[in-house]
């Protein structure tokens, strides 16, 4: 048993109420001496001063909802550093194919751990939701104690075989995640390296369903040109990787990709950072008229990785477009950490803590489709809570959370620990 979890046992019989020195809703103003009570793995009440019964007392901790990793890919969990980024996204693309065919091709066992790896590094990073694009699934790993997680099944195709395949893989495990009782998702993987035909299948059959939909967007430089005109580093590496086909393939720019996603309840572009940049580029309109089902998600460590710059967070909010955050995956990233994410944005200028951690919460749980049990602490609501101990004195509640030295010492997902301990 954890250390603690003895003392969640009691909101089984009783209400327990935790109090701590913040409390942090993410609805509300900062509550300064407040307290959550807990029953049978909800939320009953959210206060401050005067709790109810005899609470168990934090001491000097921040209680606020568990984070939500927008946008990841678990299956590179096992990963000690980042892959290489020289030559921009093209050249990383060329080091991630390099890396997959490297690996054994009978590896099931070893995929299934290093997702269960990435689920546990991200509960002790204080993470309680998850939005992973998936190329192979484990459904029992997902029905374990640990972040809920809705899984994007990605596919990938640029010819008519690779597309059928892919498709055909793809709808076999959406239907063994569906019947396990896993949230599920779709995830047509970039403009790039979708054909126009599998991504109007598989967007059609998100519509059909009612399931989310994922796709990256605007991520290079060299995008926007290879689209229009087929040439450029990312035709280099589709032809030295032999999966360019003849007659190349009909491709859509990003607007039309945009346009397509609207269909679906709820639709995330992934990064967007070369996205609305000329007068001539519809996909900025497109994403502002639709943003009551769509949003951008930004991983602001890969895009510096990736691009040399920081996700222009600024000119998707000028626009009314809502922003979440994600890590991404260790193949770009050192950690599976939001607050880290978090953090890199404040420290460019690109938002406000209290910002910033909204796009990790209440904006990256809408982003997902978990709106309803994840981002915020209210009653009635999945008692999915993050709890900090800072080391330095506490000050701006916000500014609080996002310093270094503030740790994750617990986590717990609908009231139970999933890392760290509340003692």
């Amino acid at each position: 048993m954890r250390a603690g979890q003895g003392i969640l046992s009691r909101q089984d019989a009783e209400p327990l109420t935790l109090r701590a020195r913040l409390v942090l809703t993410m609805h509300g103003p900062p509550l300064d001496g407040g307290w959550v009570a807990l029953k049978r793995g909800r939320i009953v009440a959210v206060g401050r001063r005067s709790p109810p019964g005899r609470p168990h007392d934090l001491g000097d901790a921040v209680i606020l909802p568990g984070l939500v990793n927008a946008h990841t890919h678990l299956e590179f969990s096992d990963l000690d550093e980042p892959l290489d980024a020289d030559g921009g996204l093209p050249g990383w693309i060329r080091r991630v194919v390099a890396e997959r065919r490297g690996r054994p091709t009978d590896r099931g066992d070893a995929v299934r751990r290093t997702i269960l790896a990435g689920l546990q590094e991200s509960a002790n990073c204080g993470v309680t939701a998850i939005g992973d694009i998936a190329t192979v699934v484990f459904p029992d790993v997902y029905s374990l104690p640990g972040p809920r997680t809705r899984v994007y099944r990605e596919v990938i195709g640029l010819s008519a075989p690779a597309a059928a395949a892919s498709l055909s893989s793809a709808g076999r495990d959406l239907d063994r995640l569906a019947s396990a009782g896993v949230p599920v998702g779709v995830s047509p993987h970039a403009p790039y390296s979708v054909a126009r035909h599998l991504g109007r299948e598989i967007l059609a059959r998100s519509r059909r369903q009612g399931l989310p939909a994922a796709i990256h967007l605007g991520e290079s430089e060299f995008e926007a040109d290879f689209l229009a005109n087929g040439r450029g580093p990312f035709r280099d590496l589709f032809e030295e990787l032999g999966v360019w086909p003849i007659p190349a393939p009909q491709l859509l720019p990003a607007e039309e990709w945009i346009t397509r996603l609207s269909r679906s309840p709820r639709g995330i572009v992934v990064h967007g950072t070369f996205l609305g940049t000329t007068a001539a580029d519809l996909s900025l309109a497109r994403l502002a008229r639709h943003r009551d089902r769509l949003c951008v998600v930004v991983c602001p460590r890969t895009t510096r990785l990736l691009s040399g710059s920081m996700p222009p967070v600024a000119r998707y909010r000028d626009a009314g477009v809502r922003v979440a955050i994600g890590t991404d995956s260790r193949a770009s990233n050192p950690d599976l950490s939001v607050l880290s994410e978090c953090r890199g944005l404040v420290a460019a200028g690109a938002c406000s803590p209290r910002e910033a951690l909204r796009m990790a919460t209440v904006d990256a749980a809408w982003a997902i489709g978990f709106e309803r049990c994840s981002g915020m602490l209210a009653a009635g609501r999945p008692a999915d809570v993050a709890i900090l101990r800072p080391e330095a004195a506490i000050g701006d509640p916000f500014v609080t959370v996002l310093d270094p030295t503030t740790r994750v010492a617990a986590t717990l997902r609908g009231g139970r620990l999933i890392s760290g301990s509340i003692d």
